[in-house]
Parts: C-alpha cells; sequence; structure tokens
C-alpha cells in the first residue's frame, strides 16, 4: 500500500484557561492519500475548522495548544517543525482556503499583488514573473477578464468572486493539501456549484488532496471521495463515501443523513436530532453522542469507545453500531 500523503495520528487540541485544560479536539486520527478529496463533516462547534488550523499551526488564540503523536506531511512531522520551519511548509505545502474571504483578504491591496505574494515567497518568482502568474491562476479559477481584475481590490468582486480569489491566493504558493472551509457558505446555489465543480476540476488538473470542510452533506456527497464525521470533537465514523452515505454505522452519522431535506418530505418533513451537543467543559467521559443516541446503554455512558474497523474502508466509533458485525 502507498504511503499517504497527509497522516493525522491522535491530534488533540486543548484550551488552557484559569489553570484548567480543556480539550477541544480530542486525538484525531485520518489519513489522506495523494489526490484524495475528504469531506470532514459535523454540526457548528464539532472542531472541524479547528482540527485544520492546528494542522495549519494556526490556532486562533495563545491559550489553544495542539500536540499528538504525529501530523506527516509527505513523511515530515509539522508538529516537530520549529515557527521558522513551519512558515515554509505552511503554504508552501499546506494550503487553506478559510470561511469568510472578506476577512481574509487584504482589502487594502489588490487582488493580483495578494496572489503575486504568495508565488515570490513560495516560488521564488520574479516580481514580473509573479504578476503573469496571478494572471494565468485568477484564469484558472474562472475570474473573467483577469488581467483588468488583478488590479481590482476584494471589495469590487462579488461573494463567489471572492472565494474564488480566495482559492487563487492559495494555489500561488503551490501547495500539495489544500483544506477548503466551507467553500460555498453564503453562495447561491448556482455559484455554490461552480466553486465544487473547481475544486474538483484543480484536483484532476494538480493532483491536489483536499480536505473540504462541511456542515452539508449534500456538498460532500457531490465532491468527496472519503468521509470523516466529527461530533463533539472527536471522529465517530470515517471510511468511503459511498459506505458512510449508504450504511453509516453510527447512530449519529445516521442521524445526520436522517435529517438531509428531501423533495419527497418538503418542509413539514424536515427531522432533528433531540437535544443539544455537550459543553466542551461538560462532555461525558464514554460517548459524547450518548444523551442524544435512541440507542445508548450505560456502556456508551461510562466507556470511550475506540475506533474499530467495520469493513476494509471503514471505522466507526460505537459500542453498538447499527448493523454491523466486526471482523
Amino acid at each position: 500500500m502507498n504511503t499517504p500523503l497527509l497522516q493525522v495520528d491522535e491530534l488533540s487540541v486543548i484550551a488552557r484557561s484559569n489553570g484548567r485544560d480543556v480539550t477541544l479536539v480530542d486525538r484525531l486520527s485520518f489519513t489522506l492519500a495523494e489526490g484524495e478529496i475528504l469531506g470532514l463533516v459535523g454540526e457548528s462547534g464539532s472542531g472541524k475548522t479547528l482540527a485544520c488550523r492546528a494542522l495549519m499551526r494556526l490556532l486562533p488564540t495563545g491559550n489553544l495548544h495542539a500536540h499528538g503523536h504525529a501530523v506527516r506531511l509527505a513523511g515530515t512531522n509539522l508538529l516537530e517543525l520549529n515557527d521558522n520551519e513551519m512558515r515554509a511548509i505552511r503554504g508552501g505545502q499546506l494550503g487553506m482556503v478559510f470561511q469568510n474571504p472578506s476577512s481574509h483578504l487584504d482589502p487594502l491591496m489588490c487582488v493580483g499583488e495578494q496572489i503575486s505574494e504568495g508565488i515570490r515567497l513560495h516560488q521564488g518568482a520574479t516580481k514580473q514573473e509573479a504578476q503573469a502568474l496571478a494572471i494565468e491562476l485568477l484564469r484558472q479559477v474562472g475570474i473573467p477578464d483577469p488581467q483588468a481584475r488583478a488590479k481590482h481590490f476584494p471589495h469590487e468582486f462579488s461573494g463567489g468572486m471572492r472565494q474564488r480569489a480566495m482559492i487563487a491566493v492559495a494555489l500561488g504558493c503551490n501547495p500539495k493539501v489544500l483544506i477548503a472551509d466551507e467553500p460555498t457558505t453564503a453562495l447561491d446555489v448556482t455559484v455554490q456549484a461552480q466553486i465544487l465543480r473547481l475544486l474538483l476540476n484543480l484536483r484532476d488538473q494538480r493532483g491536489l488532496s483536499l480536505i473540504l470542510i462541511s456542515h452539508d452533506l449534500g456538498v460532500v456527497a457531490q465532491t468527496a471521495d472519503s468521509v470523516a464525521v466529527m461530533y463533539a470533537g472527536r471522529l465517530c465514523e470515517q471510511g468511503n463515501k459511498h459506505e458512510v452515505l449508504t450504511s453509516p454505522q453510527h447512530p449519529y452519522t445516521a442521524a445526520l443523513i436522517d435529517c438531509q431535506p428531501s423533495r419527497s418530505t418538503g418542509f413539514s418533513g424536515l427531522k432533528t436530532i433531540t437535544g443539544h451537543p455537550p459543553q466542551p467543559d461538560a462532555r461525558p467521559q464514554g460517548c459524547r453522542f450518548s444523551s442524544r443516541c435512541q440507542q445508548s446503554k450505560s456502556q456508551c455512558i461510562n466507556e470511550r469507545p475506540d475506533s474499530r474497523p467495520i469493513t476494509e474502508n471503514q471505522l466507526v466509533a460505537c459500542h453498538f453500531p447499527l448493523r454491523a458485525s466486526f471482523p
């Protein structure tokens, strides 16, 4: 078997406040192959974005700390790098498209300059070469009249065009792995489809590996090759997209799928998951979904379920999976 491009081994994120540690992301493990698209899904607050910021070593506040066995990108353990070494990796090998492009594009720099900056830093291009590459990248991400648009500022772009510009900024660093955080949020359906098609085309053309963060299983079903489902800071199920979405083994995964709207049910038929996710400082010692699970037993409340293989391509962290017999 080929070595995965990215291997995440028990990555955790801890918040330290008032002398107390609270675990926000708990021993996250997954792999990503070259050219693979992994859909990282779950409710808001499940830890998806925080986990990926930890991969980038871009945690938003100083009281958050990441640790784990290893985060290996092309064989290099990112957790062992100093700040300067990580700065060379960030962008150059591991890039991220943030959820809100308006807050991550510099309003005082034209878009072409922002793309050129990364090209010069990570590819060693001259200013003239970087400007030409920036225009080409804008063309690749579907910006019309890229030569003129490169001189425009972010406020002169529509929401969909700003999202494309953010993707171009990330691609300018020529990363091996691109993390896209909710790349279709707040976009209309037509533009959403265009952005998803763009990501698929970039994967095919460049051999990019992608981590697609989303709460929308429909987006993941259209785009991803594999799925990892997070709940309250832990992975509860992961595996091949087809197997996870058509034969979910964890009750939370099944409930998420059941909540998706369909044309046949209409608004009156929408389902919800009873209860609320536990607060980070009051999570149960056993399965974190136990208080909302219809089949919860005392073992679920008291014992943390480890992730176990259901099939060759599917793992589940559940004491009583829905339809499976373990090998």
